[in-house]
């Protein structure tokens, strides 16, 4: 995804994420459990993106007899960092979700590995500032899905740190996973992607200019062409941040048979499912989750409570399980977490085809609008 203009550049794309410089607006989105790990973060990381990690299930992914389930899950997020590391000289992120029962342990491993970006979502990150060192130069990046929650982030942080975010990332309803929607405001169009993009904007933008720092907005959920990157990017995003269209990758660190998976989905599997932390997520129809919407699942005892919000007592099945056996490709005891577009996958390809095609799409949507795209 390479700049081809030489003149009349006037789509200059590329921002800061504190005082890392972004040249390509693209972020991968952190996938758990194990579907990004090194591998995929530092192949989009080599491309000009920003490579992510999930810090989600690394217990499983790393087992340690000897280790309990925090220990084990902070143990490889080190490996997995230190990994990536060996791989790229690129912009390395950590997400981490609030609700993880051991979220302040991951903060200050990531942050003690000096991962470059931390994008934290799953419950308002009101906290997240307290975990920097003064050495630290880690990049502090909420996810949030409203206007609402921006504010409210950028008022604490303010009033507790001194400090505003160094972006934002705004996830609408079609992403893929745990969303942070209502079940009716899912398809509700006051909750698109734009709107949710226009909304947030007005909030960064006042702060903005009372503050003097900028806030770039990276817009998730549904962004699947280069076209819709095109499309959000006018609209106000500085970036775009993909997660379902980087799966069917050589470098997608999950098995062949979770990528297949969305390369047999058509376009009803992709389903709204209730998931035992309580929220809806969004994931491929299979015999798995039949099973569960018959009731031919039991309740399990927690073997770890690694989210908080789990209705252990009451729930079907332990999600954390079930998503590791879809990483390891066991599908008959698990599922597939996706974005609405996973079912137009055709072909397992590479992150950099990837990112040619991205480009060449993004180039002739803004041709069509008259604008040439550069790289600074």
């Amino acid at each position: 995804m390479q700049n081809t203009y030489s003149e009349k550049e006037n789509i200059m794309l590329g921002f800061y994420i504190g005082s890392y410089y972004v040249s390509i607006p693209i972020i991968q989105g952190g996938m758990g459990v194990g579907v990004s790990l090194s591998g995929l973060a530092s192949a989009v990381a080599n491309e000009g993106g920003v490579g992510v990690i999930s810090s989600a299930g690394l217990n499983l992914i790393h087992r340690n007899a000897a280790l309990s389930f925090p220990e084990a899950n902070t143990e490889g997020l080190k490996k997995e960092i230190r990994a990536a590391r060996k791989k790229t000289n690129g912009i390395i992120g950590v997400n981490i979700m609030v609700a993880m029962s051991n979220y302040g342990d991951i903060v200050r491993t990531a942050i003690n590995e000096k991962i470059d970006i931390i994008f934290c979502g799953a419950g308002l990150p009101m906290d997240l500032p307290s975990y920097l060192t003064p050495e630290s130069k880690t990049a502090l990046v909420p996810i949030v899905s409203s206007a609402r929650a921006a504010k409210i982030i950028c008022n604490k942080w303010l009033t507790t740190y001194q400090r505003l975010p160094d972006a934002f990332v705004v996830e609408g309803p079609r992403a893929g996973g745990h969303l942070g929607f209502k079940y009716d405001e899912i398809e509700n169009p006051d909750y698109k992607l734009e709107n949710l993009v226009s909304g947030v904007l007005q909030v960064l933008n006042s702060f903005e200019e009372k503050y003097h720092q900028k806030i770039p907005l990276i817009a998730a959920g549904g962004i699947f062409t280069g076209k819709d990157i095109f499309d959000i990017i006018q609209k106000g995003a500085s970036g775009v941040q993909l997660g379902t269209r980087f799966v069917t990758t050589k470098e997608c660190d999950a098995s062949l048979e979770f990528k297949k998976a969305y390369l047999n989905a058509k376009i009803h599997d992709v389903e709204i499912i209730q998931s035992p932390v309580g929220m809806p997520g969004r994931a491929i129809r299979n015999g798995f989750l039949e099973k569960v919407k018959a009731g031919l699942k039991v309740p399990v005892k927690c073997p770890f409570h690694c989210i908080k919000s789990c209705d252990v007592e009451n729930s079907p099945y332990c999600i954390i399980l079930a998503l590791y056996n879809a990483y390891k490709g066991n599908m008959e005891k698990g599922y597939a977490f996706s974005g609405t577009n996973a079912y137009i996958a055709e072909k397992i390809t590479t992150v950099k085809d990837i990112f040619k095609e991205l480009w060449t799409d993004f180039e002739k949507a803004a041709n069509q609008y008259g604008f040439k795209p550069a790289t600074i």
